[in-house]
Order: C-alpha cells, then sequence, then structure tokens
C-alpha cells in the first residue's frame, strides 16, 4: 500500500497491491516549507496510517537535512523529528528512512536540481550560497538501496540514511547544470551555507552488492540522465 503521488511515492508503486507494506510518501517534502496546515495534514494522515494498519511495516521517508547546522532550527527539520518519534512511539514494525536530495522524473519545482535547472532554463536571477554542499542520489538507486532493505529485513525499527558517500558544493552542482544544458545560469554568489554530515556506513556494503558507483562522473552523469534532453 503507498500513499502519495510523488516522486516518492511513484518509485514505490510496486507497493500499492502489498499488503505487507505502507509505504508513507505523503509527507511535507520542501524543506522551506513554513506552513503549519501543512505539517499538521502530514501528522494528522500519519496518526491515522498508524491507527488503521497497525500490522502493516510502516515506511516513512524523512530527510538528510537534519544533519545541516544551517537547518536545525527550521519548521520542517523540528517537524521531521517530530515525526520519527510519533512512529517510534505508536508503532511496533517501521523503517524511518532519512533520504538526501532526490533527483528524477518530477515535476516539483522544490527539489535541489528541478530549482537550478527550471532558473538556469528560464534565465531567472537566483542566488548560489557558495559555501553550501548538498548530498545528490538518483531516485533510482535510493530505491534499490530501500528494497534491498526491505527484502533483505534489514535494520528494521530503526533510522537508516539513504544518501550518496558524498556531498558536491553547490558551485559543482550549478556548474554540471549548466553544462549539461548548454546554458549559463543568472546568478550572484553569496557568502553563506552550509553542508550536511551524512553517515553511509551503515548501507556501503548494500552499494558494493548492487554494483552502485558513486564515482567522479556520478554527479553529471545523474543529471544528464535526466535532463539531457531539456
Amino acid at each position: 500500500m503507498v500513499l502519495g503521488s510523488g516522486l516518492v511515492a511513484n518509485g514505490f508503486k510496486a507497493y500499492n497491491k502489498d499488503e505487507n507494506y505502507l509505504i508513507f510518501a505523503s509527507g511535507v517534502s520542501n524543506s522551506a516549507n513554513t506552513d503549519n496546515i501543512e505539517f499538521s495534514r502530514e501528522r494528522d494522515l500519519l496518526k491515522k496510517a498508524i491507527s488503521d494498519h497497525p500490522k502493516k511495516i510502516l515506511v516513512y521517508f524523512s530527510t538528510c537535512s537534519i544533519y545541516d547546522d544551517s537547518l536545525q532550527h527550521s519548521p520542517y527539520i523540528r517537524h521531521k523529528k517530530e515525526m520519527e518519534k510519533l512512529i517510534q512511539e505508536n508503532h511496533s514494525h517501521y523503517h524511518i528512512f532519512r533520504v538526501s536530495n532526490l533527483v528524477g522524473k518530477t515535476d516539483n519545482p522544490h527539489t535541489v536540481i528541478n530549482f537550478f535547472a527550471k532558473h538556469i532554463q528560464s534565465g531567472q536571477p537566483f542566488l548560489v550560497w557558495e559555501n553550501a554542499a548538498r548530498n545528490i542520489i538518483d531516485m533510482e538507486d535510493a530505491l534499490a538501496v530501500c528494497n534491498y532493505i526491505l527484502e533483505n529485513l534489514l535494520f528494521e525499527n530503526e533510522i537508516t540514511n539513504i544518501a550518496n558517500p558524498s556531498n558536491y558544493p553547490i558551485r559543482e552542482i550549478v556548474r554540471t547544470i549548466e553544462e549539461v544544458l548548454h546554458r549559463k545560469g543568472n546568478y550572484e554568489l553569496i557568502h553563506k551555507g552550509s553542508h550536511p554530515d551524512i553517515d553511509t556506513s551503515g548501507i556501503r556494503e548494500i552499494f558494493t552488492v548492487l554494483n552502485m558507483r558513486f564515482d567522479n562522473e556520478y554527479l553529471r552523469r545523474t543529471i544528464k540522465k535526466y535532463f539531457g534532453n531539456s
């Protein structure tokens, strides 16, 4: 069973008819969100899901932005931590996946890559935090890791980081998108930003088993995969 309709929900659509799992992919995904109505909507929906499906294995998607010092006190991070605690205290079988910045087929303008690509394509001005870095992972790779964990009964009732072993400086991300799109972005550098410190040691062996290559070309391959024909 899958709740949601966005990038993550579509990635996990194979679980739609699986009565053993409840894939909760209907949460707030925009880290800049400050709307308490949206937070309350997710909280109420999650509480109902837990109440209605106590026997199902709950899969919840949190965020690796929790590891970014600059975001620690944001309403979004406080909300995500609250949802994690809600699950831990009220459900007996769960997986909490803290996911980094996903890249995939989605019209969501709030994903990191979509935001920069949209502005570069349109020529709209934007700001680049020159001291910031972000962790980028292909949705298909994140899905493969999550599937492996679920299929092999790993990390039950734990919080697991699903992320690239490396972060990328924002300037490198923007430059790579510019090269793939063959367009120059209209941006201003500002002396600001930080980066998440994400521990992926728990899933390194899975990367090996699945033959995932997070090499020097991973960022370019991933961006070209989804934006190469833009």
